[in-house]
Order: structure tokens, then sequence, then C-alpha cells
């Protein structure tokens, strides 16, 4: 199994990219991580927040391979501790299916992309920078993991 996080976003500062990093390095190697960067929507002045949020939706879903699953992180979605991601994990490796995550923009994800999905988690009630949603999600991914393989990382 794989797991791609489409990511809208800017370049990411490089002190992310190294803490993103690091956890993918850590992952083993039959559960990669990869992060997809997708540009935001345009946004202005005179510009449109439901057409810059579309334009982010058109991207995240041409990025979405068909036989996909797909976890949209959305606020209106499950929060899960820890030992709940660890199951999560288990029953996506069973279900022998690549994993997308989806991370919107600064206005959320298109509604478009939260249809497709077939599950909604909320990594925080918290409203968080993007940055630190990525160093985040990559942790908690690699924790997850160490908890299904008993590993000591979790304690």
């Amino acid at each position: 199994m794989k797991i791609r996080i489409l990511a809208i976003g800017p370049k990411m500062p490089a002190w992310v990219d190294t803490a993103v990093a690091e956890y993918q390095k850590r992952m083993p190697r039959e559960l990669p991580v990869d992060f997809v960067p997708l540009a935001l929507g345009q946004r202005g002045r005179n510009a449109s927040t439901d057409k810059a949020i579309a334009q982010e939706g058109d991207a995240m879903l041409a990025a979405i391979k068909p036989e996909e699953q797909v976890v949209a992180l959305d606020l209106s979605g499950k929060a899960w501790s820890t030992e709940q991601l660890a199951e999560q994990l288990t029953q996506w490796r069973l279900e022998a299916r690549d994993l997308t995550l989806l991370i919107g923009g600064p206005d959320g994800l298109d509604p478009r992309c939260l249809a497709r999905s077939t599950q909604r988690w909320c990594l925080s009630n918290l409203t968080l920078p993007h940055p630190l949603v990525r160093v985040l999600l990559a942790e908690q991914l690699y924790r997850a993991w160490t908890v299904t393989q008993n590993h000591p990382y979790h304690k």
C-alpha cells in the first residue's frame, strides 16, 4: 500500500521539508508516504474564493486515481486518537488499496473532493497553519505505524 498526500499550497519552508522527509524516511518500504504539492487557486481582491476552491478541486480530482481510497482532512470529519488511527491504518492495509489524503487550501476543500472521499478525518479542532499540518500528519502516520508494529517510539 502507498500513501499519497495531496496538499494545496505554496512551496513549504525548508524546516517543513526537513521534518516531513525525516518521517518519510522512517516509514517502511512497504508503506511509503509521498507528498504531492498542488497549486493554490488564484486569489486576490477581485477574484472569487469559490472559483479558487474550484480550481484547487480540479487539480485534486485530476490527481486522484480511480482505484484509490480517499480520506479528506476536514473539520467535519471524525477525530481519531493515535490508537484509532493505527486501527484505521491496519484496516486500510487490509483493503490493499492505495490511500490518498487530501489537505485543502486556506478556504477548505472543494465540495466535490469531500464527495469523492470515503472518509473524513479531523486532524484537530484547532486552526493549524499548513506547514504544521504537513509535519503533524507525517509524524502521526509514522506513529500509527509504530503502534501497529509494537515499536517503542509510541511509548
